[in-house]
């Protein structure tokens, strides 16, 4: 898609400070500057978000993330990863091509990556019987 960031950076139009890239994936540095060693992991396919991504794309693209997640730790001095992705705008995904951000940890680090949640609103049992799939 020629007005995708991400798609221009597959394409070399846009440069990227690439990590990793194989066939049907790229890891690169994120530019947001907000965390030290932030990366995204993208098909190179565009697809707008996991919803969107066929089982190939996506089986590629968590390859990647699995193989750069454990370089981090095995190589780089990391002890750890958190993993972050959101699948439309109501999740606050961002840039429209799916992308899972890698979020390189050390232990003391002080980053909460996790969000805070004001706690659920409806009866677990209820919400159980309307969602599940078994």
């Amino acid at each position: 898609m020629d007005d995708c960031v991400f798609c221009r950076i597959v394409s070399g139009e846009i440069s990227g400070m690439r990590i990793y890239e194989n066939g049907m994936t790229l890891a690169f540095m994120d530019i947001a500057k907000d965390v030290d060693g932030h990366i995204l992991v993208i098909p190179k396919k565009h697809c707008k978000n996991i919803l969107d991504c066929d089982t190939e794309t996506l089986s590629s693209v968590m390859q990647t993330v699995k193989t750069v997640s454990m370089h981090l730790t095995a190589e780089c001095g990391y002890d750890g990863v958190n993993l972050l992705n959101a699948s439309e705008e109501c999740a606050g995904q961002s840039v429209p091509h799916f992308h899972i951000h890698i979020i390189p940890r050390r232990k003391n680090d002080q980053i909460d990556a996790w969000p805070h949640f004001d706690g659920a609103k409806q009866d677990i049992r209820s919400v159980f019987a309307r969602i599940t799939m078994c």
